[in-house]
């Protein structure tokens, strides 16, 4: 099948510490592929067909392991650009004894932050019906022109957008709110964290966080809360709406919750391209984390969509 869905931004390189603490007290780490676009390019890949994927990767050895990765993934390199001027994003992770995660980002003039607008051509688009942008990429110019101009062309071509914003206070220095709202109002469907709402300085109830999406322009608005599952709603103009949907999540044995939000944000895109209600793509898109938990890593545990739909169907294990 052809795709049908592009997902645009960052695919960096991961470094996963052995043990809690601060860095500088780490002494291994695993190297894994990453960046949340990628993450759910991959996941999309997985429930079939693989996606678009337009990202740009360094130079040198790094930039050759995510090139070969996402090549192993099935996903197709039209999009997929190698920038020879400028290395690859790293990051170190670092959680505490409650995994609770903080990033150091090594990113300055790299391959990912040097994307220009008008990449994608009108084209390529006009044969598209979903376009998925993240937040990472709004923190830098030239690369936050690039990602609205793809989502305000993307509208133009009646694709769907779906932005996640993937807030990362460590790389910014200010803007944040008004970079936030800038990607909501051209997008059709923004899946959020409180954490991401907190950043952009949103409070409330789920509800609350819920209708504070949708005042900034899109038809969708869906709120992940993690072990509690997530909830989401639609106004009258959502090509699946008018609705209002809650679900609380699969109990799995879970191994590893890495990337389990990217997981859902595929499981949700692919269930709402198929043409699920809200209801069917809310729990689809849980049930599509929780099978990511199963297996260690954010792209590199594999994904059965057999299993997703036995967990939709059965409501559980």
């Amino acid at each position: 099948m052809e795709p049908d869905i592009l997902v645009a931004g960052e695919c960096l390189v991961d470094f996963i510490p052995d043990r809690p603490g601060p860095l500088g007290e780490v002494e291994q780490f695993d190297r894994r592929a990453g960046g949340a676009p990628a993450n759910v390019a991959v996941r999309l890949a997985a429930l079939g067909p693989a996606p678009l994927l337009w990202t740009r990767l360094g130079a040198g050895p790094f930039g050759s392991h995510l090139a070969e990765t996402l090549d192993a993934h099935g996903i197709p390199e039209e999009f997929v650009v190698r920038d020879e001027g400028a290395k690859t994003t790293l990051a170190f992770v670092a959680h505490d004894e409650d995994a609770d995660r903080a990033f150091t980002f090594y990113r300055d003039n790299t391959a990912d932050t040097r994307f220009t607008p008008g990449q994608v051509p009108d084209g390529t688009l006009s044969e598209l019906s979903w376009v998925v942008f993240g937040g990472v990429p709004l923190a830098t110019e030239p690369a936050r022109s690039a990602m609205l101009d793809l989502a305000s062309r993307a509208s133009e071509h009646d694709c769907e957008v779906i932005f996640d914003p993937n807030a990362r206070p460590e790389l910014w220095d200010g803007g944040f709110p008004e970079a936030f709202a800038e990607a909501c109002a051209r997008s059709t469907v923004v899946k959020a964290t409180p954490e991401d709402l907190a950043a952009a300085g949103i409070s409330g109830t789920p509800e609350e966080l819920l209708d504070a999406i949708l005042e900034l322009g899109p038809t969708t608005a869906a709120l992940t809360l993690g072990d509690e599952g997530a909830v989401a709603t639609a106004t009258d103009d959502a090509p699946w709406g008018p609705a209002t949907a809650e679900h609380d999540g699969f109990s799995v044995d879970a191994v590893d919750a890495t990337g389990a939000g990217d997981a859902f944000l595929a499981g949700l895109v692919r269930a709402l391209a198929d043409g699920r209600a809200l209801d069917r793509a809310l729990a689809f898109a849980n049930a599509t984390a929780a099978v990511a938990t199963t297996s260690d890593g954010a792209m590199s545990a594999p994904i059965d969509r057999e299993r997703v739909e036995e967990l939709v169907e059965g409501g559980g294990e």
